[in-house]
C-alpha cells in the first residue's frame, strides 16, 4: 500500500474521528460500553475555552487513522509531566511505522515543552503493544494500582458519612 502520512495537530474538525478512534480502541481493549464521553464534550475538552487535552494525528491519504493524545500532568515529586492518555493506530495499519512516527512526535513535543518525562498505561495483555515501548526502553512499574471513581460515584450521596482515620 502506498502510504502518504502526515503526523500534524489534530483540529477541531478532527474531534468526530478522533471519537470514531477512541470506539475502535476501546472495543480493542474489551470495554467499548466504557465510552461515555460526547463529541461536545470531547470538543470543549479540546477546543474549548479552556482546552485540556492535546493530539497528534497520523492522517493518511487524507484521511485520520490514529493518534496520540495527551495532557500536562502535575508530579509533586518529579515537576510537569506530559501523560499520554490514548495512542492508537487503526489495526489495518499497525506494523506499517505509523505508530513510531506518532510516538516520536509525541517525545519530540515532550522535550520542546521540558516536560519532565511522559507517564502512560499499557494493559498487560498488549503484548504488541509492550514490544512497541520496550524499544524505547520504557520502564514498566507493576507496583501501582489504577484506582477510580465514576460521575455516578461522584454524584452519589454518602460521602459525608465516610469514617475518617
Amino acid at each position: 500500500m502506498n502510504m502518504n502520512i502526515t503526523i500534524r495537530k489534530a483540529l477541531k474538525a478532527d474531534c468526530s474521528r478522533l471519537l470514531e478512534l477512541v470506539h475502535g480502541l476501546a472495543l480493542f481493549e474489551k470495554a467499548p460500553e466504557e465510552v461515555t464521553v460526547t463529541l461536545e464534550e470531547f470538543e470543549e475538552a479540546g477546543f474549548g475555552e479552556n482546552p485540556v487535552w492535546n493530539s497528534f494525528v497520523a492522517e493518511i491519504n487524507g484521511r485520520v487513522e490514529g493518534f496520540a493524545l495527551y495532557y500536562t500532568r502535575f508530579s509533586t515529586w518529579k515537576g510537569c509531566r506530559m501523560y499520554l492518555e490514548d495512542f492508537y493506530v487503526d489495526e489495518t495499519l499497525r506494523g506499517q511505522g505509523v505508530g513510531t512516527l506518532l510516538f516520536e512526535a509525541t517525545i519530540r513535543e515532550a522535550q520542546e515543552k521540558k516536560f519532565n518525562g511522559i507517564s502512560w498505561q499499557v494493559l498487560d495483555w498488549n503484548e504488541p503493544a509492550i514490544s512497541f515501548y520496550k524499544k524505547y526502553n520504557a520502564r514498566f512499574e507493576g507496583e501501582w494500582i489504577n484506582v477510580s471513581l465514576s460521575k455516578e460515584q461522584l454524584s452519589a450521596s454518602g460521602f459525608s458519612q465516610i469514617v475518617h482515620d
